[in-house]
This record gives C-alpha cells, sequence and structure tokens, in this order.
C-alpha cells in the first residue's frame, strides 16, 4: 500500500512534515508502522499550490529517502496547500506516471488502497473515463482512473459526491470481473482552495487515515507524525471530511450505500 500526508492553512515549508516530524513521510517510506507495508519505496510525489490555479508536482521514481532533490525543494518550498506521496505498488509498474498525486486542472489526487482484480478490469476502468479526459490518463493506476471517473461525475461541483460515486462505479466493476478485495479506499483531492479525504473499504480492512488540527491549519495523514497520539484523530470508516480555512466539515461517504445491481456489460 502507500503512505501520504496534506496541509491545509498558512503558509509553511513543506519539509516541515515532509522530513522534520518524528514520523515523516520520508521516515515511514523505510518505517511505516501503520497498514500492511513498512516499506514504501516504488516512488514518491509531491503536489503544492503556490499563486496558480494549477498545483506544482514533483515525482520521480527514486524512494523519498535517497533523493537530494526532494530535500532541497522541501526545504525551499512554501505552501498553504501541498500533498505528499510515498507509493508501494499493489501490481503496476514503478514509473513516474504511476506515482502520486495525480492532476487533471486545478485538482490535485492521491490514494492509498486498491481496485481488487486490476489487471482484468483495466481495459474496462479506461472505458469509464470520458473521452474529453482520457489526454489526463498518463498512467496506469486504478488511483489514476478512479480521480478521472470522478472528474467526470462532476468534481467540480460535486467533490465529495462525485468521488463517493467514481468509488461506487469501480466497486461495482471489481464485484463483477475483478477479485478480492474489491475497494479499498483513503484518498486526498483539492482544488487549491478546499482539502478532502474519505476512508472507505468494501470489508472491514479500510486503510488508516488521521487528522490533526493545528493553530493555523489541518493536516491528514496516514499515519500520526509524532508520539502524540491524543492530538491525532483517526477519520472513522465511510467518512470524508473537508477543511476550508479554519472549518472542518465530517460528511458520510458510503459508495457500499448505493445498489450494487449490474452497472458492468
Amino acid at each position: 500500500m502507500c503512505r501520504f500526508l496534506a496541509w491545509a492553512g498558512a503558509k509553511r515549508f513543506l519539509d516541515e512534515l515532509v522530513m522534520d516530524q518524528e514520523q515523516s513521510l520520508v521516515h515511514q517510506s523505510r518505517n511505516a508502522l501503520i497498514g500492511k507495508t513498512p516499506i514504501n519505496a516504488d516512488g514518491f510525489g509531491l503536489a503544492w499550490y503556490s499563486g496558480r490555479e494549477t498545483p506544482c508536482f514533483y515525482k520521480d521514481t527514486n524512494p523519498a529517502w535517497s533523493d537530494a532533490n526532494l530535500k532541497q525543494l522541501t526545504h525551499h518550498t512554501k505552501s498553504h496547500l501541498f500533498l505528499a506521496h510515498v507509493r508501494a505498488s499493489t501490481g503496476t509498474a514503478t514509473s513516474r506516471n504511476n506515482c502520486h498525486p495525480f492532476g487533471c486542472g486545478k485538482w490535485s489526487f492521491m490514494h492509498n488502497g486498491q481496485a481488487g482484480g486490476h489487471d482484468r478490469i483495466r481495459q474496462q476502468l479506461d472505458g469509464m473515463i470520458p473521452g474529453h479526459l482520457y489526454d489526463h490518463r498518463l498512467g496506469a493506476t486504478e488511483s489514476e482512473a478512479i480521480f478521472l471517473i470522478a472528474h467526470g461525475e462532476g468534481l467540480d461541483a460535486e467533490p465529495i459526491a462525485a468521488m463517493e460515486r467514481a468509488v461506487h462505479r469501480v466497486e461495482v466493476l471489481a464485484r463483477a470481473k475483478g477479485s478480492l478485495p474489491h475497494m479499498r479506499f483513503a484518498a486526498c483531492w483539492s482544488d487549491g482552495d478546499r482539502l478532502f479525504a474519505a476512508r472507505y473499504a468494501s470489508d472491514r480492512f479500510a486503510p488508516s487515515l488521521h487528522y490533526r488540527p493545528c493553530d493555523d491549519g489541518i493536516i491528514i495523514a496516514s499515519e500520526p507524525l509524532d508520539a502524540k497520539n491524543g492530538d491525532w484523530a483517526e477519520i472513522p470508516a465511510n467518512t470524508a471530511i473537508e477543511t476550508r480555512g479554519d472549518r472542518l466539515q465530517m460528511h458520510v461517504f458510503e459508495p457500499n450505500g448505493r445498489s450494487l445491481d449490474a452497472e458492468v456489460a
């Protein structure tokens, strides 16, 4: 699986979370404490917003702990909203195009999880991506497909409901033609103004996801970045959160609450 974090709030240097915490994201890349795989070395990526509508991305296939450019970039880059991800592949190639976060227009997206039997359903997943968005399909992961399907479901107008519909559609396909686990989903996505996160699974093993309110913003992370566990709250399964400025809202996120009738030819 993967590890990730996101920040929304006052401007801060990226390395304060990516590098400098007791259990920073780079530390998690070689020693994750929660989750299926302690090593997350199949690439990394950053997306940050800094005055333009669209985010800037930096990705590579190196393990995060071995990339000197990552250390320099995070030390000198400040942003009010950023996403960072270290990858453990569930089957697709280790390539820059398969590294998270993914982008389309003003949106950025990163994911920890899987759609069961992706190799069996990949062609049909691609068919769910609207034609006008297919140029943004750069990699081969189900994560990127879910993101672009969500765009087609109305991400701009309904950021949570559109993602819920996309996850539902992919789960239906995995149930019909894939394999177990049908869906594991913990994700963050942003339009540069708002930050969203959701946690869900088709079984009882939803990937870990936590948040920590701070005086000047909020951190969302796969696992706490320090030992002050009382300062961190676990996002419950079947839940999405939305933050904008100093406001935090919780929403129901239940793709399995939709009818799982035949949507697959």
